[in-house]
């Protein structure tokens, strides 16, 4: 038994290329000191604002990140992925450093915009690295490395954001601004520079005979962007309203928030690698979504029964929704990477991400508007629904591709 766990782990590690491993290691500092957004909603509560204002903050990192990503999956596509992704991280960094000394709400808001808009620049260019650099047969592999390099550093960045935000909120805003800054220069001096010729030249004979699609006009592609934004708005009440309700309605002060995200990290870390490389080859990624997506609302679900234990409570909802994050998202890599060639893996990358960012918009002003006015308990129903639509959704959408 031993031994075939230790082959199942070495085999889930094996094949990956060195440029994989390093860019991997890029995204391990660069996330090691990733604080802020996962504060952001305390942070302007400890300032004094309302739940409703700290969402509308969040919201507008969503409304700048969507500009963000279509800028960063053109400018990738044109220019090239290699110096989008140092600029996005050295300039993403000052800003981080320039938004903790904001002290209105109103500069607290424009300085998260532009924030927002050059520190997403970096994801549509980061997934045409991922792609470039890794082989067809393992992208999936690849895609959940990076994946567990930047979940490895959010645990890292959690817990020690959850001691800084205890002692001293600033200091996250420094610690976020100076790793971002120092990923940058180790992308340079580690990375080899990848030309434009270079990004467009095909790496897979396969690859070669995919249809020249654009994302705007690829009809499944675009299913799949609506019900992402479904998924996505209900993923990322995980960074808005579920640490105001941990701290407001269950009393968990911001350090033990900080471990609680920390152990779901921990948790990618030691596990998705494996379930990515038992599950890739066995079922349509279409179906791993759905799946995933019912769990999460299952995740959401318990949060209602927290008369029970509610740390004992916290814990297990985030568990289960990592769970749930661990089956489908490795997955929705692979789908729209499969549908780009070498010249439009930034235009798929950049929608991608922009779907992304809309809902965090969505889900972050919504879910913030709608517990302020509704309560926490109605917003755990409510998100619980909208996660099986959109496994609904998923599963429908595999009988459309066929």
């Amino acid at each position: 038994m031993i031994s075939k766990t230790v082959n199942l782990y070495k085999n889930a590690f094996s094949g990956l290329t060195k440029k994989i491993w390093l860019l991997s290691l890029v995204m391990l500092i660069n996330r090691a000191g990733t604080m802020v957004l996962a504060f952001m909603t305390l942070y302007c509560n400890h300032k004094g604002y309302s739940i409703k204002q700290g969402g509308i903050v969040v919201g507008i990192y969503g409304v700048g990140s969507i500009i963000g990503a279509y800028i960063g999956g053109r400018i990738s596509d044109k220019v090239g992925f290699y110096y989008t992704q140092f600029f996005a991280l050295f300039l993403g960094g000052l800003f981080f450093i320039l938004l903790g000394q904001m002290g209105s709400y109103q500069s607290i808001c424009i300085c998260t915009f532009f924030l927002s808009l050059i520190n997403e620049s970096f994801r549509p260019a980061n997934s045409s690295a991922i792609a470039h650099y890794s082989k067809k047969e393992n992208r999936t592999q690849s895609f959940s490395l990076v994946r567990l390099s930047i979940n490895l550093g959010w645990a890292v960045g959690s817990a020690m954001g959850g001691f800084l935000a205890a002692k001293n909120y600033q200091l996250l805003f420094w610690v976020d601004g100076f790793t971002n800054i120092g990923a940058a220069f180790l992308l340079l001096s580690i990375l080899p520079k990848v030309s434009k010729v270079e990004q467009h030249k095909p790496t897979q004979n396969l690859e070669v005979e995919l249809p020249e699609r654009k994302p705007h006009k690829d009809k499944s592609f675009l299913y799949f962007i609506f019900f992402q934004i479904i998924f996505a708005a209900c993923f990322f009440q995980l960074f808005t309203t579920i640490p105001l309700y941990f701290k407001k309605e269950l009393f968990l002060s911001e350090d033990i928030y900080g471990l609680i995200m920390a152990l779901t990290g921990l948790q990618i870390v030691f596990f998705e690698m494996v379930i990515v490389y038992t599950l890739e080859k066995k079922q349509i990624h279409l179906k791993l979504m759905s799946l995933g997506s019912i769990i999460m609302s299952f995740s959401y679900l318990i949060l209602n029964f927290t008369a029970i234990n509610s740390l004992f409570i916290a814990v297990t909802s985030m568990f289960i929704i990592t769970i749930a994050e661990m089956v489908s998202m490795p997955f929705m890599n692979s789908f729209y990477t499969a549908r780009a060639t070498e010249k439009t893996r930034g235009a798929y990358a950049g929608m991608y991400t922009m779907a992304l960012s809309l809902a965090q918009v969505i889900g972050s002003f919504g879910g913030a508007a709608f517990a302020e006015k509704y309560g926490f308990n109605s917003l755990w129903f409510l998100i619980s629904s909208l996660c099986l639509i959109a496994a609904a959704g998923y599963y429908w959408l595999q009988f459309q591709e066929k």
